[in-house]
């Protein structure tokens, strides 16, 4: 038996897609849909605007399809736009050095659009009404069973069913610089923010990770002659990707974590490390390399640690890649399962490493880093503590490291809010909070049922009410790769689906005992 819906979506980027496509694959009654975005880059998100192709995404396409249970789905478009563009096929975003494709950010916004129309159309064809409005929630509540969403113009609107999927913050002002010259706040999309910054100036940019590697390689890419300073407190540059190797996991794998949940409710860090051990002893890999690349990343300079990672971009050994694997895809199953005391200990000593390993960035991108760093335009400085505009313009830059110094530019890349709720999203969240609809996470995000992504309230889940993205943190440990969103969205929409087809039983025997 089945009903039709009505489902909100707030929020229109990846997420959202890899939501409805899911919903595109089911064959479902028909219901309603509406997709609430205020932003001009609907499907794109901050991350996949349209912008320089030198800005790449960091996974091979196998781990950038949004199609559940199709790992070619993302490479057939880029084949497919290929033959359209009259491009030799599969060379556009090659790198060389992993023999892999990494496709540039704005061909994958592409890709996010064109599969987010495809999706909607289907459903359409099928009698789903799809609504886009261009308008934010700000509030919400649960009325007579119903989600009811207020928006920034005061329309209220009820659904059935709705989904978080706001996406993340722009980078975090540490500083609070904003306002003062040659200051650049956020730096996407990088070919409209950089035309400001002359060639010969000095630049610095705050952050190590991901966002920091783009800024790099733009300024590169548009023949900055300047020094670059890249700033951070650790100074923990993205790890580098090795060539791809087919493998599966066989022991640390997500169905064998959901099967131990099913049997009690948590697990002993030795027990973790037991499973690993025999994921890698099984795999022939070498564990004790990959601890002393968590545990010792800090005892390297950041150049070195990238001159090594690169050299060993070829590496048979399948630890690192082992890692790679079992964080994104495993990582969300084992974390509700540790005791509150192991995960503050992972995330304090652990995180940001094992982050930078799991996020890391093409080699062809760590070779232009390293180009940069070895011909001496490039510094990599840790142990920042302050940055300071200076009262005649250009700012003074304060470290453990080196005496002060000065640098014509900021442009900032540090992480978003640690509280994985981006600012716009934050009068919703209040709301839902408010109103006993959600709970916050004290690692982030708000509280979520594991196994179904409902929003979950003193550890009851909310059936109405689903959170996908970096916004479910906190309980899943790893939310943002496009893996984990495609896995979140077919959990979200097998519970949406199972629980109207079980309300709709319900009111049928109802009408059945009534007549």
């Amino acid at each position: 038996m089945s009903s039709a819906i009505s489902l909100a979506v707030i929020g229109g980027g990846a997420s959202a897609v890899c939501l409805i496509d899911a919903l595109a694959q089911r064959d479902t009654a028909p219901g309603s849909i509406t997709v609430f975005e205020p932003s001009p880059h609907l499907w794109r998100g901050r991350a996949y605007q349209s912008d320089t192709t030198t800005v790449k995404v960091n996974a091979t396409p196998d781990d950038m399809s949004v199609r559940a249970g199709d790992d070619r789905h993302f490479e057939r478009w880029l084949t497919t736009r290929d033959r359209i563009l009259g491009l030799p096929e599969g060379t556009s975003g090659l790198d060389p050095k992993a023999g892999a494709r990494f496709a540039p950010r704005t061909e994958y916004g592409e890709y996010l659009e064109q599969t987010a129309h495809a999706a909607l159309a289907k459903l359409r064809l099928r009698g789903w009404r799809v609504d886009l409005v261009s308008e934010s929630v700000t509030s919400a509540n649960l009325a007579a069973g119903r989600a009811m969403l207020r928006t920034n113009e005061g329309r209220v609107r009820a659904f059935d069913y709705a989904v978080l999927c706001v996406g993340g913050d722009s980078p975090k002002d540490v500083y609070g610089l904003t306002g003062s010259g040659n200051f650049i706040g956020d730096p996407y999309p990088i070919t409209q923010k950089l035309q400001s910054v002359a060639p010969d100036q000095h630049v610095a940019v705050i952050g190590s990770g991901l966002t920091a590697v783009d800024i790099i390689i733009s300024l590169a890419s548009r023949g900055h002659r300047g020094r670059i300073s890249l700033l951070s407190r650790r100074g923990m540059l993205p790890g580098v990707r090795q060539k791809p190797v087919h493998f599966d996991l066989k022991h640390v794998t997500p169905e064998r974590m959901q099967r131990l949940s099913r049997r009690q409710t948590s697990l002993r860090l030795q027990e973790i490390a037991d499973l690993i051990g025999k994921e890698f002893a099984e795999a022939g890999a070498d564990l004790t390399a990959v601890i002393e690349e968590i545990t010792g990343a800090h005892r390297e300079h950041p150049v070195e640690r990238l001159r090594r990672q690169l050299s060993e971009v070829d590496s048979p050994d399948l630890g690192l890649r082992i890692l790679q694997r079992a964080v994104p895809d495993t990582g969300p199953d084992i974390w509700p399962l540790l005791s509150e005391r192991d995960k503050v200990e992972l995330l304090r000593t652990h995180y940001r490493t094992i982050m930078s390993l799991c996020c890391p960035m093409p080699p062809s991108s760590a070779t232009e880093l390293l180009r940069l760093a070895d011909e001496g335009q490039l510094q990599i400085v840790s142990g920042l503590q302050d940055i300071a505009a200076g009262p005649e313009g250009g700012y003074t830059v304060e470290t453990s490291e080196q005496d002060a110094f000065r640098v014509d530019v900021v442009i900032n890349a540090v992480n978003a809010s640690e509280g994985k709720i981006p600012m716009a999203a934050a009068p919703l969240v209040n709301s839902l909070t408010r109103n006993r609809l959600a709970d916050r996470h004290p690692h982030g995000g708000l509280h979520i049922a594991r196994a179904t992504s409902r929003l979950a309230v003193e550890g009851r889940p909310e059936p109405r009410w689903y959170a996908l993205g970096n916004i479910a943190a906190g309980t899943l440990f790893f939310t943002f790769g496009i893996p984990s969103l495609v896995d979140r969205s077919q959990d979200i929409v097998r519970a949406v689906l199972a629980h109207s087809q079980r309300i709709a039983g319900l009111r049928a025997e109802r009408v059945l005992q009534s007549a």
